[in-house]
């Protein structure tokens, strides 16, 4: 066990760094003054640098390939924590300390940048920061792949899901394609058949709005003494192991984006809280991807929080957060507007049904400029031209475009798509837990997250990465995962 207890002390020294870099990174889209950037720019590289260096210190393949030779002295938790380490060192390694460093400090100065460009909708700005992003990050999918032996897309792909390839996307990709397309003009047609729901309008003020998210995260269970709710540009949720930061953007005049990102970034929260405390230092107890992080982020804001049970519990929280009780707040009312199917420009904002267009978007574009068949230069073009042919909008200017994701210019590369693998496993598992415990959709007309959560602890939380991710979602539904209970969802 000597070896194996080596390596668990070098990860758990890992992880603390890690934390302090999550949390240096939360600071910086949310608090920290502009003027700032580039020392926090160096401040990130060099945590990343002295990560990089823990994980790849002299003598770890050694130690590696020592535990390796000696599993049977370990238990199930042990021996996927040990496997778990091989992957992180795997990417890790492949990779050189000042590629490594250079990377981190074009994404902080890119990042930056962008709030700046979005903000003016001045892409060319943001173009020289992008296209250094890019080459970084075309090396570093070209070193992984090498070393991994498998594409350099794919290698990114990996870096965000143990496992993912190109060719377990594409299949549920292209029948979304195919669907997709029917199944927003069936929508549409539904819609204009009953006639449009009664508008939510008024101001909204921004201290209500955040009481309002406040008691929802409460509703679902997120633990205030181990986490926070902030503002930034871009929704998301970070910070640190046992410091889980989500954060939200308002907008007086709409109260339902703030509230939708508020729920769908306490579904990412509720994951980071509910892995298993025994093993939070280690990667075993990690999250096993984001394709898993995104169905609990998906699962919560968008099967279980646009059901007509969940309006009736919100409708009058709603009506008390506002001072408003005319019929625009009724809970029949609210259902329409939350689960409405319009084709529009943003990602964070789509409905359920237009949403996928947006990722098989992004997904073509990151390919082909990883593959190097699309440059930069023409990526305003074909991001606008791909909005036209897929959701028939006309982009025209590019913060409604190519600028509106913080994505690219944060290294983000191979992401996009697990937000759509991440609907796919929602709607599975919300199927099996709401058939396993027939009580979930009932309790939440209460407001009563429990049986769910609890369901997800069980099943998907406290699980970390004890199993790769096709064995987790068999484990948990029954059945690999599928497209058939999304189709259905939707």
């Amino acid at each position: 066990m000597q070896a194996y207890t080596s390596l668990s002390h070098q990860f758990g020294r890992l992880r603390a760094v890690n934390d302090a870099a999550g949390i240096l990174g939360w600071d910086s889209q949310t608090l920290m003054p502009h003027g700032a950037a580039e020392g926090r720019a160096d401040q990130l590289a060099t945590l990343r640098g002295i990560a990089h260096d823990l994980l790849v210190a002299p003598g770890t393949a050694e130690t590696l390939d020592d535990a390796e030779g000696r599993q049977d002295a370990l238990d199930p938790w042990q021996a996927a924590n040990l496997r778990e380490m091989r992957r992180a060192y795997a990417h890790a390694s492949a990779v050189p300390l000042d590629l490594v460093l250079a990377s981190s400090t074009a994404t902080s100065r890119a990042e930056m940048v962008w709030r700046e460009a979005r903000a003016t909708s001045d892409f060319a700005l943001l173009l020289p920061h992008l296209k250094e992003v890019l080459r970084l990050q075309r090396e570093v999918g070209r070193c992984k792949g090498a070393a991994l032996g498998i594409t350099p897309y794919d290698a990114l792909l990996d870096q965000y899901d143990p496992g993912l390839r190109r060719t377990k996307i594409n299949p549920l990709f292209d029948r979304l394609r195919g669907e997709l397309p029917g199944l927003i003009q069936e929508a549409r047609s539904l819609q204009d058949q009953a006639g449009a729901p009664t508008p939510v309008s008024g101001a909204f003020p921004v201290a209500a709005q955040r009481q309002l998210g406040e008691t929802m995260m409460r509703s679902l269970g997120f633990d205030f003494d181990r986490g926070r709710l902030d503002v930034s540009l871009h929704p998301f949720c970070g910070g640190a192991t046992d410091d889980v930061r989500i954060t939200t953007r308002y907008n007086e005049t709409d109260f339902a984006r703030a509230l939708m990102g508020v729920l769908h970034e306490t579904g990412h929260a509720l994951y980071e809280q509910g892995r298993p405390k025994q093993w939070r230092q280690q990667p075993v107890g990690d999250a096993r991807g984001m394709v898993m992080h995104e169905s609990q982020s998906l699962l919560i804001e968008m099967q279980a929080c646009r059901t007509r049970e969940f309006m009736s519990y919100l409708a009058p929280q709603v009506q008390a957060a506002f001072a408003r009780t005319d019929a625009a707040f009724d809970p029949e009312n609210l259902y329409r507007l939350f689960t409405r199917v319009t084709p529009g420009f943003i990602r964070v904002d789509a409905d359920e049904i237009t949403y996928p267009a947006h990722i098989l978007l992004r997904y073509d574009l990151e390919r082909a400029m990883i593959d190097g068949t699309l440059e930069v230069e023409d990526l305003p073009a074909a991001f606008n031209a791909g909005m036209k042919d897929l959701l028939g909008l006309t982009v025209t200017d590019d913060a409604q475009g190519c600028l509106q994701d913080i994505h690219w210019p944060s290294g983000g590369w191979g992401y996009f798509p697990t937000y759509t693998l991440g609907a796919v496993t929602a709607a599975q598992l919300f199927q099996a837990a709401c058939t396993a415990v027939p009580d979930i959709r009932p309790r939440l007309a209460q407001g009563d997250f429990g049986p769910l959560v609890a369901w997800l602890r069980a099943e998907v939380h406290g699980k970390g990465s004890l199993l790769d991710t096709d064995d987790l979602v068999t484990a948990a539904t029954g059945r690999p995962l599928g497209i058939d209970a999304y189709l259905d969802h939707l």
